[in-house]
């Protein structure tokens, strides 16, 4: 089923909420200051339904300048207007600026409603009508039908509810199979159910039972009921308003402004990038950091404009512009806003949002702003490949890519699986939680990589490589997560970009070369741990030995990092033969025995207690035994 949304538009007291009253027979000034000063100054809701049984919802956003944040609030998520001008007044300030609040926000599709007609004459009424022709023409409202009303006598009603009818059979059908989005424009407790929320569904659907969140301040909660016009339903969809009924949430943790959405799909931002018209009626240039109040969907939030493309912008101007706000905002790509002048307050132009999160920006930035020009064209393909590219560095996976895009997943698994193919995105950890780094990343990663282990190598020729360890620190970062680390290394050793060996990492075709002088210090030193079996040669006894200590040293190390020599202790070490010996030694009579210990691995391997003991402590340590009493068994 269709759902659309009316709203009204005008100067004050020009009949709006009247109208209203005489269309539905619903009164929509809530307050009893509304009522007893005979203006609006909340947004008012209600329904009526329409000759062809569609039923219409209704919001009456208020008419006076001080309370014009409210109209924002309301005309954000209509489908058509009824721009409402009194015939005892003809077009008025706010009149015009309610228009251009129209036209920033997109809203295509009206009917001009010229109410009070019983209190002019004939020819004052034609003057009016063909004044309001003039004003309207070239936009939106231009040969729209002009309905002349008087809600006190009902004159001209029911063809003006024909035409509303005619109106929304054009009105295109809502999102409903995207993301649930709520932005809430009221929130109240009421007794014995909790926290209710208001708002017009702007996209997808919510059912009763379902998890959400509420953003920014990422609450979470679950949907106790829905109310649609006073009834109770299962769910709602885009292009409805209804009441939400929130569980666990206290009224003080909800605002207008806030938006109910689904879990972790959304991502609050004190900076977004936009694509900026500023009016031609202001009256000044737009300078670069100005400060100005940001209006999006139901919040109002005061920012500053930063002007990326050029210096300020004149009256009818455009640009992109950073958006830095003073509390975050919750938004998606190619939502609609208006900004107004910080004081006195005024529309001053307003846009579409191009990044809801963005990063912060230099002005003049070419390569930035021919980014943003990117994503404003809306091609996918190229838009999804730029933010995996802009995200590499987090490590993103298809949620992170949602969150950042801003759009439904319905085809975003063929686009990722497209890029892919093309090799411009590589997928790692498929199997569990898939990641998508951009190749121009990895790229980037693997040249600063190969320039740290060319200068290791330079300074280091007898050691088989650098530290897995170092490297993730120094190149990859201390967030990324070991297993994923594990898949790059595996992923560049597969494409010939480095060569792993145990827990370090090499150039492809580096090999531990000796001079002369170092091979005959290795031979010497593999010569002396032969000879003593387990019991092993002190390494300062040898380097004393030794007149080149600067080789030796070199040599001793480059040993242990190849495997020849195995460390077991702060200064013990083992041929790697005999270590491995030792383990079956352990290994074997353990199993025939049923336990070791220390006297008997001493008298196995022919050593001191001393080397028994850290042997035993060893295997304890890399879990190949383990201690009973003063045995050990197998682990």
């Amino acid at each position: 089923m269709k759902h659309v949304v009316i709203g009204t538009a005008g100067h004050i007291d020009h009949g709006k909420t009247a109208l209203i009253r005489a269309l539905t027979g619903r009164e929509t000034d809530t307050l009893k200051e509304e009522r007893e000063r005979g203006i609006s100054i909340n947004l008012g809701f209600t329904f009526f339904d329409l000759p062809s049984g569609k039923r219409a919802g209704i919001i009456d956003v208020p008419g006076h300048e001080k309370f014009i944040k409210n109209m924002l609030a309301g005309v954000s998520g209509i489908d058509l207007v009824l721009m409402v001008i009194a015939a005892d007044e003809g077009i008025m300030p706010q009149t015009k600026e309610h228009f251009e609040i129209l036209q920033l926000l997109n809203v295509k599709r009206g009917i001009i409603v010229i109410t009070k007609i019983d209190l002019v004459d004939r020819e004052w009424l034609d003057m009016v009508v063909e004044d309001v022709k003039n004003e309207f023409k070239g936009t939106f409202l231009e040969n729209v039908p002009i309905h002349k009303v008087s809600s006190k006598t009902k004159e001209g009603l029911n063809s003006l509810v024909e035409d509303i009818d005619k109106l929304t059979d054009v009105v295109p059908q809502k999102d409903t199979t995207g993301h649930f989005r709520l932005p809430v424009d009221r929130s109240f407790s009421i007794s014995g159910f909790g926290t209710v929320v208001t708002g017009t569904v702007i996209s997808g659907k919510i059912r009763e039972g379902e998890n959400v969140q509420i953003y920014p301040s990422k609450i979470k909660s679950k949907v106790r009921g829905i109310q649609i016009h006073g009834q109770q339903v299962k769910e709602a969809e885009a292009g409805e308003r209804c009441a939400v009924n929130l569980a666990n949430v206290k009224t003080s943790d909800i605002n207008r402004g806030d938006v109910v959405s689904v879990e972790n799909f959304m991502e609050p931002s004190l900076m977004v990038d936009c694509k900026l018209y500023y009016l031609k009626s202001a009256s000044r240039p737009l300078k670069n950091r100005q400060r100005v109040r940001l209006y999006h969907g139901t919040s109002e939030i005061i920012c500053r404009v930063v002007i990326l493309d050029r210096e300020e912008i004149s009256p009818g101007g455009e640009a992109y512009v950073q958006l830095r706000l003073e509390k975050q905002l919750t938004s998606q790509r190619n939502d609609r806003f208006v900004i107004r002048s910080y004081s006195p307050m005024y529309t001053i132009g307003g846009g579409i949002i191009i990044e809801p999160a963005a990063r912060k920006a230099k002005r003049f930035n070419l390569e930035y702003i021919k980014e943003l020009k990117l994503k404003e064209s809306g091609r996918t393909e190229n838009i999804l490949e730029n933010t995996i590219k802009n995200l590499s560095g987090r490590y993103p996976g298809k949620e992170d890519i949602l969150k950042a895009i801003g759009k439904r997943d319905e085809n975003i698994q063929e686009e990722l699986e497209k890029l892919v193919k093309s090799g411009s995105v590589i997928v790692l950890n498929e199997g569990e939680k898939p990641v998508y780094l951009h190749r121009g990343f990895l790229d980037e990663k693997v040249k600063v990589l190969q320039s740290i282990l060319k200068d290791f190598h330079s300074k280091n020729p007898l050691k088989t490589g650098m530290s897995k360890e170092e490297i993730k620190n120094r190149v990859f970062g201390s967030r990324i997560k070991q297993k994923l680390y594990s898949c790059i290394v595996e992923l560049l050793e597969d494409e010939g970009k480095v060569k792993a060996c145990g827990s370090f990492i090499s150039l492809k075709n580096f090999k531990v070369k000796y001079t002369p002088v170092q091979k005959k210090i290795k031979e010497k030193i593999l010569s002396e741990f032969d000879k003593e079996g387990f019991i092993p040669p002190k390494y300062t006894e040898m380097e004393a030995g030794c007149e080149d200590k600067g080789n030796f040293k070199m040599v001793f190390e480059s040993l242990i990092d190849s495997g020849d020599l195995v460390k077991i202790g702060e200064n013990c070490c083992f041929l790697s033969r005999d270590y491995e010996k030792a383990k079956d030694v352990v290994v074997n009579f353990i199993r025939s025995r049923g336990s070791m210990s220390l006297a008997q691995l001493r008298d196995e391997l022919n050593t001191s207690r001393k080397y028994a003991t850290i042997f035993m402590e060893h295997f304890d340590s890399i879990k190949l035994t383990k201690r009973v009493g003063d045995s050990r068994v197998l682990y």
